[in-house]
């Protein structure tokens, strides 16, 4: 139990101080957007930006998506979970959140065979007129599944911890919410 405890604490920590940083993503992604919007109404359009606005996109979702799962923001069709008992709740998320690692773990496989291929052939370039190397996207695609892989893991482990103390680690997230309320 304290090993778990000691990784939900290690892990939602990080994926918490990641997901802070990564919200002010979006002012760069805004930056290319604007920068495209200006070049486009002044003078020659440039070539790069909507390229760089679909990089910006991904690393904004990638990495932010271990902070979106650690808060709970994400998608839920609570038709029936909503009316369940905290403990019931806690063994219906176990249960599914083994569907979220299996599918996290296969995605980073492909990922990682993606970026290896990548990495193999000089370097995979994008076909567009702008042409940018690959692998620095491929990369950070990895790096935010294998955070989400180990989000997912930290979820498991605090449902397991509540089904068997009766009480949840109390982390970040936990008390950024109650101190909200």
């Amino acid at each position: 139990m304290n090993a778990m405890r000691r990784y939900v604490a290690l892990v939602d920590g990080f994926n918490y101080r990641l997901g802070r940083v990564m919200m002010y993503g979006i002012f760069a992604l805004m930056g290319v957007l604007a920068w495209s919007t200006l070049s486009k109404a002044a003078f020659t359009p440039s070539l790069w930006t909507l390229e760089m606005a679909q990089f910006f996109m991904v690393g904004y979702y990638m990495l932010g998506g271990p902070y979106s799962i650690q808060m709970g923001s994400n998608v839920r069709m609570d038709l029936f979970y909503g009316e369940f008992s905290p403990r019931r709740k806690a063994w219906f998320d176990a249960f599914t959140v083994l569907f979220l690692i299996t599918y996290l773990g296969i995605l980073l496989w492909g990922g990682i065979e993606s970026t290896q291929y990548a990495f193999q052939y000089g370097g995979e370039r994008s076909s567009s007129v702008w042409r940018p190397y690959m692998w620095p996207i491929k990369v950070v695609m990895c790096i935010g599944i294998t955070l989400m892989l180990l989000q997912a893991l930290s979820e498991l482990f605090k449902d397991i911890i509540f089904l068997r103390t009766g009480t949840r680690p109390v982390g970040r997230a936990d008390q950024e919410t109650s101190d909200a309320v």
